[in-house]
């Protein structure tokens, strides 16, 4: 996130995404309710004030939890891929490990079926951050020649600087907090959801921001896109900070797919029975095991899939994260906000719409370049 922009518009651009994230979702909070109707899907909230965009909704919804899911399986391969290389020092391709991934994370949404059974592990990312901070900041102070400049031709700067925007944007949100909210919180659920979005934006936001800051500054602009990869120190610590993100990989991409598992749990199976009776266990089992056999077989082919998180994380993102709030505000109460709120609402509107677009067109750019270095099942 920060090689392509260099320091000063880099760390502008990390709290300008933030912040807007947080107001979008800070917006969204407050739409749990409409007219004494509860929504607890994104989709459903949509259809109720624009009925044409509840397809619209589920299909961005459902395209970028599917590759973010993708993404985290490559993350969590290319983790055991270098545990490997330090324990056995044998040259494994990735694609060994991606069906070993899908694997762990096949039977970890099957035991932990809602995203409410997660929270217990969430302390898991945070031992991921904790530890790779301390190993960068011994890196970064032994480390003496580090070069920040931003690099490339001005086409190249600007395209790169595009796609950084989109990465930003893909760890600010994930376009689904209605789903999260009816998951987690007890009433009141307004303001429960504001203050853990007062929590996630400051607390939340400062720790996965002080990794990518904590990267930049270790290695400069010479920093790879997975930390552990380059970072120094003994064996014991490299397997540690890989064994930690593979754990944070197996919890996080599960909080992407819960949605997708959920609606097709609702369609499939039988309600009036419990979770654990035994058709609905056989339609869980099968119905999760095709998901993430399809998730599989396509990271194993295109293992450069992050390209494609951060298109969907421009195209779809921008409009469920920064655009549909204001929609939604602008038709429920948009008269009785006044002119200038009015004004403001659709300003958010325009200017998301050119970001998504100018967004979109650099990762499609990234893509088609890195679809002529790789091939098919490249090891990356």
């Amino acid at each position: 996130m920060l090689v392509p922009l260099g320091w000063g518009w880099g760390i502008a651009c990390l709290l300008i995404v933030a912040a807007a994230a947080w107001y979008a979702n800070w917006l969204l909070a407050g739409l749990h309710v409409i007219d004494g109707q509860r929504f607890i899907r994104y989709r459903d909230l949509m259809g109720f004030c624009l009925r044409k965009m509840y397809y619209i909704t589920w299909s961005l919804q459902f395209s970028i939890q599917l590759l973010g899911n993708m993404g985290f399986i490559l993350l969590g391969a290319r983790a055991l891929k270098a545990i490997n290389v330090e324990l056995s020092h044998s040259p494994a391709r990735l694609q060994w490990f991606i069906p070993g991934t899908g694997t762990v994370f096949f039977a970890f949404s099957y035991l932990v079926p809602t995203i409410s059974a997660m929270r217990k592990w969430l302390a898991m990312t945070v031992a991921y951050d904790v530890t790779l901070l301390a190993i960068l900041v011994k890196d970064g102070k032994s480390n003496r020649q580090k070069d920040y400049g931003v690099h490339g031709s001005p086409a190249e700067k600007a395209f790169n600087a595009l796609g950084a925007v989109a990465a930003i944007l893909v760890c600010n949100t994930s376009g689904m907090l209605t789903e999260i909210q009816q998951s987690t919180l007890r009433s009141p659920a307004v303001r429960n959801m504001r203050r853990a979005l007062a929590v996630q934006y400051t607390a939340g936001a400062a720790a996965y921001y002080g990794v990518s800051a904590a990267g930049y500054w270790a290695y400069g602009s010479a920093v790879l896109e997975y930390l552990p990869d380059q970072l120094g120190g003994p064996r014991w610590a490299v397997v540690l900070i890989n064994a930690a993100a593979f754990l944070q990989s197996v919890v996080s991409q599960h909080m992407f797919t819960a949605p997708v598992h959920e609606a097709l749990d609702t369609r499939l199976q039988r309600l009036h029975e419990g979770t654990s009776s035994r058709y609905n266990l056989t339609r869980r089992l099968c119905a999760r095991g095709l998901v993430l056999a399809f998730n599989v077989l396509v990271a194993a082919l295109l293992p450069f899939m992050g390209d494609f998180v951060n298109l969907f994380g421009s195209f779809a993102l921008v409009p469920l994260t920064l655009v549909f709030p204001s929609m939604i505000v602008l038709k429920i109460n948009g008269k009785s906000r006044g002119r200038w709120s009015r004004i403001w609402h659709w300003g958010i509107i325009a200017v998301s719409t050119v970001l998504g677009v100018a967004t979109t067109a650099a990762a499609v750019r990234l893509i088609f370049h890195n679809a002529r270095v790789y091939h098919f099942f490249a090891d990356m």
